[in-house]
C-alpha cells in the first residue's frame, strides 16, 4: 500500500504536500463561510466564488500543459505555487482588516484559480518523474490519501480558527502552509528523478495533444465521464455550507465538522486504490462514476445532521474510488511525451465544467432548498455518464475494453481509433 515511499524524492515531496494540502483545505471551508457572511447567505454567491475559481481550469490548464512538457515539472510548481500563496496572502489580510467585499473575494478566487490551472498538470504528470513506472498507480493512491487526509483535518481546523478567530486568520494559513510544499521541492534531489523528453516549442502543440485524444476514443469516454461527475458531482464545498447553514442552522464548526467526515471515507477510497497495480478496467471507472451519482443523491436524502454526516464518508469513499480509478485510466494509459497535454485536458474537464454546474447549483439550491444541490447533481451525474456510454458505444460499436499499457500501445503505430 505505501511502496511508493520507498522512494526519497517521493518521501519529501509527500512531506511538504501534505502540510499545504492541510492549508487548502482550510481556505476552501474559510472562502465559502467568508462569502456567506458577506452576501448575507446568498448560495448565488458561493456559487459563482466557486465557478470563478475553476473557471481558468477550463480556459487555461490547457496551456498549463504545454507548459508542465516544455519546462521543468518543480520550476513550473514552483512558480504556480507562490502564485497561490500570494493570492493567499491578500485575500486572508483583506478578510482580517475588515476590508474585504464580496466582489474582492470573486477577483482573488479568480487569480487562485489561474494559479491551480498552471499547477495542476505539472503536479499529476510529476508522478511518473519521482517513482518508476510500476509504482504510478501506488503513487497516484497516496497523492489522493495525503490530500484527503488533510481534508480530515483541514476542515476541522479551519471550523475551530473561524469560531476563534475569524475567516480571514483560516486564509491566512494557507498562505504560511505554501512554504512548506516550496522547501520540499528545493531538497529533492534532482539526480534521482527520471524527467521525461522535453517537447520542444513549435506551433500545435496543443492541438498535438488533442489529435492524440482522438485516436483513443476508451481515454475520450473516461473525460467525458470525468466531466459529468466534476461538473455535477463535485461541488462539496459548496453543497456542505449550504446544508450546514441553511438546512440544519449550524455553525462554522459543524461545517468544518462536515468536511472531515467526507474526507475519513475520501482517505479510505484513496489507500484502496493506492493497492492497485495495473490501470483499471474502463468498466470499473464506469460503474464507481454512476454508485457515486446515486450515492449522492441519496445523501441529500438524509433527515437531519446527524445522518448527514454520518453518510458523507460513503460519499467520499465512492468519489475518490471514481477519481482515483480515472486519474490512473489516463496516466497509465497515455503516451509519456504528450502525457502533460493529457492530464491538462484531464484536469479542465474535470474542473471545467465547475464554472457551469456551480452557478446553476446554487440557483437550485436558492430556488428548491439545500438538498437540490445534491440531489440534482447526483442525478446529474448518473445521467450523464449513461449518455455518454450510450453515445460511445453508438458511435464505436464496440465493447468497453480495458485500456491498453502504454508500453504496449507505443510498440505500434497509433490508432485512428479502437480496434473492435
Amino acid at each position: 500500500m505505501f511502496a511508493a515511499l520507498r522512494e526519497r524524492n517521493y518521501r519529501v515531496y509527500q512531506s511538504g504536500a501534505l502540510v499545504s494540502n492541510v492549508g487548502t483545505w482550510m481556505q476552501r471551508v474559510a472562502q465559502d463561510w467568508l462569502v456567506l457572511e458577506l452576501s448575507g447567505g446568498s448560495a448565488l454567491a458561493v456559487g459563482v466564488t466557486t465557478a470563478l475559481q475553476f473557471l481558468p481550469t477550463l480556459l487555461v490548464t490547457p496551456y498549463g500543459g504545454v507548459i508542465a512538457d516544455r519546462f521543468d515539472k518543480r520550476t513550473v510548481l514552483r512558480f504556480s505555487q507562490t502564485w497561490m500563496a500570494l493570492c493567499a496572502l491578500t485575500l486572508g489580510l483583506l478578510a482580517i482588516t475588515g476590508v474585504a467585499r464580496t466582489e474582492m473575494v470573486y477577483a482573488l478566487a479568480l487569480l487562485f484559480g489561474i494559479g491551480s490551472a498552471l499547477d495542476m498538470p505539472a503536479r499529476q504528470s510529476f508522478v511518473s518523474e519521482m517513482v518508476p513506472g510500476d509504482l504510478i498507480p501506488n503513487a497516484i493512491g497516496l497523492n489522493a490519501a495525503s490530500f484527503h487526509t488533510a481534508r480530515i483535518v483541514g476542515p476541522a481546523l479551519a471550523g475551530l480558527v473561524i469560531h476563534a478567530f475569524g475567516s480571514g486568520w483560516a486564509i491566512l494559513s494557507n498562505a504560511v502552509t505554501y512554504i512548506a510544499f516550496l522547501v520540499a521541492l528545493s531538497a529533492m534531489d534532482g539526480s534521482r528523478l527520471t524527467p521525461t523528453e522535453r517537447s520542444t516549442r513549435v506551433r500545435g502543440q496543443l492541438r498535438e495533444g488533442l489529435s492524440y485524444l482522438r485516436g483513443r476514443p476508451d481515454l475520450v469516454l473516461v473525460l467525458c465521464t470525468v466531466f459529468c461527475v466534476g461538473t455535477f458531482g463535485l461541488n462539496f464545498q459548496m453543497t456542505s455550507a449550504l446544508m450546514a447553514q441553511q438546512e440544519f442552522h449550524k455553525s462554522a464548526e459543524a461545517y468544518g465538522i462536515l468536511g472531515s467526515c467526507m474526507a475519513v471515507g475520501s482517505l479510505l477510497g484513496a489507500l484502496l486504490a493506492a493497492r492497485r497495480t495495473s490501470a483499471p478496467r474502463l468498466r470499473t471507472v464506469l460503474g464507481f462514476s454512476v454508485l457515486f451519482g446515486v450515492v449522492e443523491v441519496a445523501s441529500g436524502l438524509m433527515p437531519g445532521y446527524l445522518s448527514f454526516a454520518a453518510f458523507l464518508p460513503v460519499v467520499g469513499l465512492c468519489s475518490l474510488l471514481t477519481l482515483t480509478a480515472a486519474n490512473a485510466t489516463v496516466q497509465m494509459g497515455s503516451d509519456p511525451r504528450v502525457r502533460g497535454r493529457v492530464m491538462a485536458l484531464y484536469s479542465m474537464v474535470l474542473m471545467g465544467g465547475t464554472p457551469v454546474g456551480a452557478p446553476v447549483l446554487g440557483w437550485v439550491g436558492e430556488l428548491f432548498g439545500p438538498r437540490w444541490t445534491l440531489i440534482g447533481g447526483g442525478l446529474g451525474v448518473v445521467v450523464g455518464v449513461l449518455v455518454s456510454v450510450a453515445v460511445y458505444t453508438r458511435l464505436r460499436h464496440i465493447e468497453l475494453p480495458r485500456l491498453t499499457d502504454p508500453a504496449g500501445w507505443l510498440a505500434r503505430p497509433r490508432p485512428r481509433t479502437h480496434p473492435d
